[in-house]
C-alpha cells in the first residue's frame, strides 16, 4: 500500500474514533433540555432580606427570606427556559443557607456570644408568597411540604426561606444580633422584626451591615450608643463644622464664645427634639430645603465675617441658624431611633449630648489653631477675611447644587383639612417655644453683661489689631 493511500486510511480511522455514535448524539440534546446546571451567577444588584427573631422554647429562632440567587456560588439545576428544578435544588439549599446566612450572623445573650445557629429547615418559595407578614405564618410556611417538583418558577424570582436555631439560657434575657448579610447583594436592605417576650413587635430597617444591634437595649446601652452617634455625626458633617468655624473666626475670648455656642446649642436642641416628636413637615421637599438653608447659613456667616462691623448680635444669628441645623441633625437621628428600644427620650438627650461633645472637640482645635494663625502668620482681620472667603466659596457651590435639587420637586398648595390645621397648631406651639428660648437667652445675656461687662467687648480685638468693633451694651 503506497504512502498517500495509507495516510488517507489513517485519517478516516481517527475521525471514526472521535465521532460519537449517532444514537448517543441524538439522545444528548434531550437530556440537556430536561436539566441544565446553571453556572455560578453574579451577585444580585438589590436584595431585600426579611427576618424575624424570637426567643421561645429554650432557643433563639431566626426566620429569614432571601432571594435564591444570593446563594451565588452554586449550580442550581434548571429546566426549559430557566425554571428551577425544585426537587434537585432543594437538596442544595440547606448547605448554602449555612454557608451564606448562618455563618454570617453573630448572636448574643446578654454579653455572652451564642453558638453559631444551625439550619433547622429550608425551602424554596414563590415570590408572591405572603407568609412573611407574620412570624407564626412564616414559620408554618417553611415547615410545610415543599413546592411541587413541576412548579414553573424562574430562578431569578425564586426565594429561599430558612429557619435558624441556637439554644439560650432564658427567653427573658436581653439579646443582640450582628447580621453581616451585606454580601448577599450589591445593595442589601434588611427588614428585621424582633418579637418581644410580651408579644410586641419591634422593627429594624437598615442598609448594609449595621454592626451589633441590641434588640431590647437597657437605658445606659441606648444612651452610650446615641452619644457616640451624635459625636460621630458632628465630625462627619463638614457643613456643620464649617458653620461652627464661621461662628468662631472673629471671636478670640472665652465668654463671647460661650454665648454663641450656647445659643446655637439651644436652637438646634429645640428643632431636633421637635422633629423627632413629629412637629416637622414630612413632605419630600423638606430635607432638601433644610440642606440648602444650611449651606446658605454658612455663606451668610462667612460674608458677615468679611463685611460685618460688630459681633454684638452674633448669638442671635447663631440661634436663628441653629434652628435650621437642628432639623438637619434630626434626619440622621430619626433613622437611628429604631435602635433606641423603648428609650426614646433618653436617646434623644444622648444624641444631643454627643453633638455637643463633638462641637467642643472641634473647638479645642479650631480656637487654638485660629489664635496661632492670627498671631504667627497674618493679622486677625486679614486672616478672618481670607478664611471666610474660602468657606463662602465652598458653601456657595453647595447652596447652588442643593437649590437645583430642591427646585426639581413639584410644590403644591396645601389642602386645608384637619391634618393641615393640626400641623399648623404644632408649628404655632414650636414658635412659642422658640420665642420663649429667645427671651430667656436675651435675659440671661443681659444679666451676664451687667455682671461681667459687655461680653462682646471682650471678643473684639483693638482697632490696631484689625478686630471688629463692638456696640455699647443696651441700657
Amino acid at each position: 500500500m503506497n504512502g498517500p493511500r495509507l495516510k488517507v486510511l489513517v485519517l478516516f480511522a481517527v475521525l471514526a474514533a472521535l465521532t460519537p455514535p449517532v444514537a448517543a448524539a441524538a439522545a444528548a440534546p434531550a437530556a440537556d433540555a430536561r436539566v441544565v446546571p446553571v453556572a455560578p451567577h453574579d451577585i444580585p444588584a438589590d436584595v431585600i432580606v426579611r427576618a424575624f427573631v424570637k426567643a421561645e422554647d429554650g432557643a433563639l429562632w431566626l426566620v429569614i427570606r432571601v432571594p435564591l440567587t444570593s446563594m451565588r456560588d452554586v449550580n442550581f439545576p434548571v429546566r426549559g427556559p430557566g425554571y428551577v428544578e425544585i426537587e434537585e435544588a432543594s437538596e442544595l439549599i440547606a448547605d448554602q443557607a449555612k454557608i451564606w446566612i448562618a455563618d454570617y450572623v453573630a448572636l448574643f445573650e446578654e454579653s455572652t456570644r451564642l453558638p453559631t445557629p444551625t439550619v433547622v429547615a429550608a425551602r424554596i418559595s414563590l415570590p408572591s408568597d405572603p407568609s412573611f407578614a407574620a412570624y407564626d405564618r412564616a414559620l408554618a410556611h417553611i415547615r410545610a411540604p415543599p413546592l411541587a417538583p413541576g412548579t414553573d418558577l424562574i430562578l431569578e424570582q425564586a426565594m429561599l426561606d430558612v429557619v435558624l436555631r441556637t439554644p439560650v439560657a432564658s427567653h427573658e434575657s436581653r439579646f443582640s444580633i450582628d447580621p453581616a448579610w451585606a454580601h448577599l447583594g450589591i445593595r442589601t436592605t434588611t427588614v428585621l422584626r424582633f418579637i418581644t417576650p410580651a408579644g410586641a413587635e419591634r422593627v429594624f430597617q437598615y442598609t448594609g451591615n449595621p454592626g451589633r444591634v441590641r434588640l431590647d437595649p437597657r437605658w445606659h446601652q441606648a444612651f452610650l450608643r446615641f452619644v457616640a452617634l451624635g459625636f460621630a455625626h458632628i465630625l462627619d458633617g463638614i457643613d456643620h463644622l464649617l458653620f461652627l468655624l464661621c461662628l468662631v473666626i472673629p471671636i478670640r475670648r472665652f465668654w463671647p464664645l460661650v454665648s454663641v455656642v450656647t445659643a446655637f446649642t439651644a436652637a438646634h436642641s429645640i428643632t431636633l427634639g421637635a422633629s423627632v416628636l413629629g412637629l416637622a413637615p414630612n413632605a419630600l421637599w423638606f430635607p432638601p430645603l433644610i440642606e440648602m438653608l444650611i449651606a446658605a447659613s454658612i455663606v451668610f456667616m462667612a460674608l458677615e465675617n468679611i463685611v460685618g462691623k460688630t459681633l454684638r448680635r452674633r448669638w442671635v444669628w447663631a440661634f436663628g441658624f441653629g434652628l435650621v441645623h437642628g432639623f438637619g441633625f434630626s434626619f440622621l437621628l430619626r433613622e437611628s431611633l429604631q435602635f433606641a428600644g423603648s428609650h426614646l427620650y433618653t436617646s434623644l438627650l444622648a444624641f444631643n449630648i454627643g453633638v455637643e461633645f463633638g462641637q467642643l472637640f472641634a473647638l479645642l482645635f479650631m480656637v487654638p489653631g485660629l489664635a496661632l494663625l492670627f498671631k504667627k502668620v497674618m493679622k486677625p482681620r486679614i486672616g478672618a477675611i481670607l478664611l471666610s472667603a474660602l468657606v463662602a466659596h465652598t458653601a456657595w457651590h453647595w447652596m447652588t447644587d442643593r437649590w437645583g435639587v430642591l427646585t426639581a420637586y413639584n410644590f403644591q398648595a396645601p389642602t386645608y383639612d384637619a391634618a393641615f390645621w393640626a400641623l399648623l397648631l404644632r408649628w404655632v406651639l414650636l414658635g412659642l417655644i422658640v420665642g420663649a428660648a429667645v427671651w430667656g437667652l436675651s435675659a440671661l445675656y443681659r444679666q451676664l453683661s451687667g455682671r461681667l461687662g459687655d461680653l462682646t467687648e471682650e471678643a473684639e480685638a483693638s482697632p490696631e489689631d484689625g478686630g471688629l468693633q463692638s456696640e455699647p451694651p443696651p441700657e
